[in-house]
């Protein structure tokens, strides 16, 4: 029987063809319906950690709405987006979605504020610290136990270096990731494959213009506030111009549109301009090159840089998410103390194998499942911590 993928007869020479995979680091037999790519795919969907991203926030905790974007909706979001991309460029559509739907499975509750309070924490207690990339890559090969042969989900080799590799090259690995590339070489000094290239990318369109809208619908800011951006004025001048009258919904996700597709199209354009210049003729070529492949072209860059700007003064600092950040924190914090003050309050599976490790190593595993929790999980397990009228 013959594999069918999605794009198998127009994979350009520079993509990531199933057949030439390199492999998983646990041999065991592959599917007769499915590639190796759309099996990492369906292993990263059926996973407890892509679960728990439906109730892990971005910038709101889970209770402020339910139509502002979660982890889970984000990450479905950059796999619309990268897939669309990559049918564009003749890339392995497969692959580039797992990437995108696993990028984002080592984050924790609450957001980049639950991330810098649980790194604080961990740091203070010897254990090194907390990075979300780290713990992904640490989720796909060692904290999942679904498989009777293996921790992880044994991904192939070019899903789970596209994952850990879609922000670039990996200069100062951690290192868990630096002992397991000595047995699973995951060439960590070069770029990323193409795929996991705009994967990255595709991470930032979506990033970009659904906190546009998340923030325009929490009222941190206005859409008069959005006119003097370069990138997104000219957009919102040219919907009303189009469509007079127009009622600010619609407005909002006309112009989310338009502007997706102008960072779509300005990434292809730019991309399209490398390869031609590079000429790759396998993704390994993509990977030795001195610059990313995929890109921006620099006008657009500037544009999106200075978007960020605006998003990070007037939206991640708003006064009203400051103050749920220090709530989360606080959260955070406490649960932490509290478990490594009393290790007997975790369930029983976390006390038995925290219990038999040394003082920094019970602290990653109290890091891990702090880590694991969703927002409405772990907001539950303070209140049963710290209320006595709450049962536990």
């Amino acid at each position: 029987m013959t594999v069918k993928t999605a794009n198998a007869d127009t994979l350009a020479a520079y993509a990531s063809a199933p057949a030439a995979s390199r492999g998983r680091l646990h041999a065991e037999p592959e599917s007769a319906t499915r590639s190796v790519f759309q099996r990492d795919r369906d292993r990263i969907v059926h996973s407890g950690a892509f679960r728990r991203l439906q109730y892990k926030t971005q910038v709101f905790v889970y209770h402020e709405g339910d139509y502002f974007r979660t982890r889970l909706t984000h990450s479905l979001e950059v796999a619309q987006i990268t897939r669309s991309i990559c049918r564009q460029l003749g890339l392995n559509e497969d692959l580039a979605e797992a990437v995108a739907l696993a990028h984002d499975l080592g984050h924790t509750p609450f957001g980049h504020a639950g991330e810098e309070e649980l790194s604080q924490q961990l740091k203070a207690a010897g254990a090194g610290g907390f990075d979300h990339n780290v713990q992904t890559f640490r989720i796909l090969t060692a904290l999942e136990h679904r498989y009777a042969n293996f921790d992880g989900l044994n991904l192939t080799w070019e899903s789970l270096e596209g994952v850990v590799k879609h922000n670039g090259p990996v200069h100062a690995p951690a290192p868990e990731l630096r002992a397991f590339s000595q047995t699973f070489d995951l060439e960590l000094d070069t770029h990323a494959g193409p795929e996991a290239q705009v994967a990255a990318l595709g991470d930032d369109i979506a990033y970009d213009n659904h906190d546009i809208d998340d923030g325009l619908r929490a009222g941190l800011f206005t859409l008069a506030d959005l006119a003097d951006l370069e990138l997104v004025g000219p957009v919102l001048a040219e919907v009303r111009a189009a469509h007079p009258g127009i009622d600010d919904a619609r407005l909002i996700h006309e112009a989310v549109r338009r502007l997706i597709d102008l960072m779509v199209g300005d990434l292809l354009a730019e991309t399209e301009r490398r390869l031609r210049a590079l000429a790759p003729a396998s993704p390994e070529a993509v990977r030795r090159a001195s610059e990313p492949v995929v890109a921006f072209s620099d006008a657009m860059r500037q544009k999106e840089r200075a978007l960020r700007q605006f998003l990070f003064e007037r939206m991640y600092r708003h006064y009203k998410v400051n103050r749920m950040t220090e709530k989360v924190r606080r959260v955070v914090r406490e649960l932490f103390e509290q478990y490594t003050q009393a290790p007997n309050c975790l369930p029983q599976e976390w006390r038995t194998h925290a219990e038999a490790l040394d003082a920094p190593a019970r602290a990653r595993v109290i890091g891990d499942y702090i880590a694991g929790m969703t927002d409405r999980y772990a907001i539950e397990e303070h209140r049963k911590l710290f209320d006595v009228t709450a049962a536990t």
